[in-house]
């Protein structure tokens, strides 16, 4: 503990501050408008607005399967991968913030777990992540100007007639060359190089015998021009031809990390790959549930706070006091952790977070009781806190950390809302022990104990 409380509490009405700024929502009265400055959003990437799930938001959850009939087995999970990314971008493309998308594997069954909060046209949207993906390989047009050689104006590429149904498989692995800053095009080798001297990875690709033939013809006519790979309409890469490529086996090399090697081999591979998604059920949230099940969580939420807090000032008086102003310090921290991570906040997550209210009036509860016992023992009023909270650490210290190893094995193996419940939980008891230990110690060192 710092032996001077007073730099400690200035730190806290600090800490206080920011965070109650940080939880103040949009507001609007009389012409004037709050929002949080462009530089605070510009620092953390993104506005400062609560994270709504699907049943506080509205929107739709579908449980979809995936279709591996014609799947190699040692495909499979990279297959499932790809389709979770194309789902993710697709969703994305609606201007849906914060889906939730996971993968669920069985023994002979692969499924993806969808949830799209906040979406006004739910058809569209379960139209639009059903579909399989589309990969398609594109050359530069013969009348496009020489600009037309970055990839930046993809508007002047056309299909060459090579698509993902002709390429087998795309996948990362270490380079063979020092790697250059261009991506390029050029022949495979037979087996990739392990020397550490030359760092790097690559994108090998392979085409069934159909596909090696468009690809040699493609090759053949842009050497030293660029070829464009659309997924979805969206161009993922654009290297250049480096040599013509015959037998249909080539890789993408440029700078890449492990990663970025990975990615773009997911991305490949969920064009090439022949996953189509069933929506094995699907379940709507209107709005209006939702907007109602956020009113009753926020009474919720101020009745049991309320209760709390008469209880604690009418039972220990003034050390109640300065548990009720702990606790609140507590409720504007733990609000813009959630705010600033941002955690997206269900009805199983709100429920952790009140838990983690109490958890917190728990440790407050131990430590006052201590203090209680060593003044019955006849300690002065300044021995009695020290030993109060010293003897209370462990008991405090224990629960904690046996509380903080059940979330995290919630939020290993939960999914859904399993996760959000352990998350906020989590992070409320975190802050908890924040707000007991630091916070209610230096207020009642300072205004209860008299001598410092």
């Amino acid at each position: 503990m710092s032996k001077s409380p007073r730099k400690t509490l200035f730190l806290i009405i600090a800490l206080t501050l920011l965070t109650l700024y940080i939880d103040l929502p949009r507001l609007s009265f009389n012409n004037f408008y709050f929002v949080h400055p462009q530089p605070l959003k510009n620092f953390i990437k993104r506005d400062l607005e609560p994270k709504l799930g699907l049943d506080l938001a509205g929107g739709v959850h579908l449980t979809m399967s995936a279709d591996m009939t014609n799947i190699d087995e040692e495909n499979r999970d990279d297959a499932l991968e790809s389709a979770k990314n194309i789902v993710e971008n697709r969703i994305n493309s609606l201007g849906v913030s914060e889906p939730v998308i996971q993968t669920a594997k069985t023994k002979d069954q692969y499924r993806l777990l969808v949830e799209i909060p906040g979406i006004k046209d739910i058809d569209k949207a379960v139209a639009t992540v059903k579909k399989t993906a589309h990969l398609e390989f594109r050359t530069i047009k013969a009348d496009a100007p020489p600009e037309a050689t970055l990839a930046a104006f993809p508007d002047y590429f056309e299909s060459s007639g090579l698509s993902g149904s002709e390429l087998k498989r795309a996948s990362a692995q270490p380079s063979q060359d020092p790697q250059k800053p261009g991506s390029e095009l050029k022949r495979a080798s037979a087996q990739p190089s392990q020397d550490p001297q030359k760092p790097g990875y690559v994108v090998s690709l392979a085409f069934n015998p159909e596909g090696a033939k468009k690809f040699e013809e493609i090759t053949r006519n842009n050497v030293g021009r660029q070829v464009a790979i659309f997924l979805d309409e969206e161009m993922i890469s654009a290297p250049v031809v480096n040599a013509v490529i015959t037998d249909g086996n080539a890789i993408i090399e440029g700078n890449f990390t492990s990663q970025a090697a990975r990615q773009l081999s997911i991305e490949l591979n969920a064009g090439a790959l022949p996953t189509p998604l069933k929506i094995e059920s699907q379940s709507r949230v209107g709005p209006t549930i939702g907007s109602d099940a956020i009113q009753k969580s926020i009474t919720a939420t101020i009745i049991g706070l309320t209760s709390i807090a008469v209880f604690m000032i009418f039972y220990y008086r003034s050390l109640g006091i300065f548990a009720v102003i702990a606790l609140f310090i507590y409720s504007l921290i733990t609000l813009a952790v959630f705010k600033l991570i941002p955690v997206t906040l269900t009805l199983a997550g709100i429920a952790g977070y009140v838990l983690s209210i109490g958890m917190a009036v728990d440790a407050n509860i131990l430590i006052f009781e201590r203090i209680k016992e060593e003044i019955r023992w006849g300690k002065p009023m300044h021995e009695a806190f020290y030993a109060g909270f010293n003897r209370a650490w462990s008991s405090i210290r224990d629960s904690n950390v046996s509380s903080l190893i059940t979330t995290a094995i919630l939020f290993y193996f939960g999914t859904g809302s399993i996760r959000g419940f352990a998350l906020t939980l989590a992070i409320g008891i975190l802050v908890s022990m924040f707000s007991a230990i630091t916070v209610s110690r230096t207020l009642l060192r300072i205004f209860w104990v008299r001598k410092i």
